[in-house]
């Protein structure tokens, strides 16, 4: 490693309205090295990259590259000053091929009136294999959700990059993949590339990086070498900071009677042999890594995805559940983490939004939607949840994201459900709405609701749930109670690494 950085941030900034998503930020990336950034979701990892890579903008601050001030106000001008962006989200043109996505810059910047074909699936296929026996003539629509990170990162490769980020890579991968990716990436290191490898998995961390960079709510905390740092640390440095009250205070007693009960579920692919019990009353925390698979057990749970395995009981009667309708008829809801593509229909009204998961309840004998009744229950729902709008009338689309959330969860509560399953209820909202939104979750609780919470802000399990459920690779891989949560705990368990004090008990009990 040279002393000069390849990359260098200094008093980096950006806001987003009112948000500040990073404050006065410093960062280095030395030649040749593999360095972690980590943070809690929100810390500000992701906006720097994206400012790197010239999808943002600063709104002070200067980035250098080999020691000289650089302006990168595109995608395009990242590239040319050798600097490339792998997405956590999977950014491909899914209708191209493999080959084609891969060398997508390349086709575009070319000249030539006709396509050497043969030329193009032959230098795809080589990058391809360092990766995974991939066939490059493959449409990307075709792969797996794993195939496509990685060709993502196969197409990264191709840039001749001096810097390359990977946000996340591991997500999506197996075992096996991830073990074929670290390999290329230890050998982009030996080649004098630098790179930028965000992840909360410490394992990952502490066996492929040489240093660690820390964020913590947009501010910079600290920097040091894997070899005098420890897991321990990195994540007493990631959660150094103190639960507000912006939550409503939580059970005052014993919770009610078993309300859903899953043993034993599996899909054979995502999750295997998930235990997990709701009581009525109560609001569930489901924490765990982004590819952990939270969202795929819940959505299995209510219908959206298949089973192979497992029961599903809902008030002591199992449950056959073949799809999402047969869910809603028994009283079980899931608000997908996709807002705007799953929870609301952007151009409807807010009172067709509300009615949405049952019009047979408002349709009168002729088969025909009594408008009177769907037009009082959207306005008794939304003054109940505070909706801000115009109107019950107005499109969901005018709406701000946080009044946008509360029409979703009003769409819900329109069936009088027993239990609501929730996914990133409060994901790209404002404090207030979420503060709002929290108070509405415990209020249904109050009322017998059983209510469950997938959520990867660890400072909103922790204020709002009562119990928390920790999912790791597709199992459970623990459960905190109310007077054992914190973020550290949820963190030690969804990367994977125990608390030095569990250790050292464990070892006093082995003596």
């Amino acid at each position: 490693m040279t002393e000069t950085p390849i990359l260098e941030i200094r008093g980096l900034s950006k806001a987003f309205g009112p948000v500040k998503a990073l404050s006065d930020v410093q960062f280095e990336l030395k030649r040749g090295e593999i360095h972690a950034l980590c943070g809690e979701n929100g810390a500000g990892k992701s906006t720097l990259m994206n400012m790197i890579a010239g999808v943002l903008q600063p709104d002070r601050g200067e980035i250098l590259i080999d020691g000289t001030s650089v302006s990168i106000p595109s995608p395009a001008a990242a590239q040319r000053l050798g600097v490339a962006l792998v997405h956590q989200e999977i950014a491909l043109c899914q209708d191209a091929t493999v080959a084609e996505n891969i060398y997508m810059a390349a086709i575009n910047a070319r000249r030539a009136p006709l396509m050497n074909f043969q030329k193009l699936y032959a230098d795809a296929q080589k990058v391809m294999d360092l990766l995974a026996p991939i066939p490059v003539r493959t449409k990307v629509a075709d792969l797996s959700i794993s195939s496509q990170q990685l060709v993502e990162i196969a197409k990264a490769l191709t840039l001749d990059c001096k810097v390359l980020m990977l946000d996340e890579p591991t997500a999506a991968l197996t075992e096996s993949e991830a073990q074929r990716l670290f390999a290329i990436v230890r050998g982009l290191r030996d080649r004098g590339i630098s790179v930028v490898y965000i992840s909360h998995r410490m394992a990952e961390i502490f066996s492929l990086c040489d240093r660690v960079t820390v964020f913590r709510d947009g501010h910079y905390v600290a920097t040091d070498p894997i070899a005098k740092s420890s897991p321990d640390d990195v994540v007493r440095k990631m959660v150094g900071r103190e639960i507000t009250q912006l939550y409503p205070d939580k059970l005052a007693q014993e919770p009610g009677h078993k309300l859903l009960s899953v043993e034993g579920l599996s899909d054979g692919d995502r999750f295997s042999g998930v235990n997990l019990e709701l009581r009525a009353g109560e609001i569930l925390g489901i924490g765990g890594l982004i590819g952990a698979g939270r969202s795929e057990i819940a959505q299995s749970i209510c219908g959206l995805r298949p089973v192979m395995s497992g029961t599903v009981a809902l008030d002591r009667q199992s449950l056959r559940i073949s799809s999402y309708s047969d869910a809603v008829k028994a009283g079980l809801v899931y608000l997908s983490e996709d807002r705007k593509g799953s929870g609301v229909f952007l151009d409807m009204s807010i009172a067709a939004n509300v009615s949405a998961l049952d019009l047979g309840k408002l349709t009168g004998s002729l088969g025909l939607l009594d408008r009177k009744a769907e037009d009082n229950q959207a306005t008794d729902l939304t003054r109940r949840l505070g909706v801000r709008m115009a109107g019950i009338d107005a499109k969901v689309s005018t709406l701000s994201g946080g009044n946008q959330q509360k029409v979703a969860i009003a769409k819900q509560l329109s069936i009088d459900p027993k239990v609501i399953i929730m996914d990133e209820p409060t994901r790209g909202i404002d404090v207030g709405a979420k503060v709002e939104i929290h108070r509405l979750l415990r209020q249904l609780a109050a009322k017998g609701t059983g209510i469950v919470v997938i959520s990867s802000e660890l400072p909103e399990l922790i204020g709002l749930c009562d119990r928390v459920i920790v999912v790791r690779e597709g199992r459970i891989a623990g459960e905190l109670g109310a007077d054992a949560l914190g973020e550290e705990a949820i963190i030690m368990l969804a990367s994977g690494v125990q608390n030095s004090s569990n250790q050292e008990k464990q070892a006093q009990n082995v003596a």
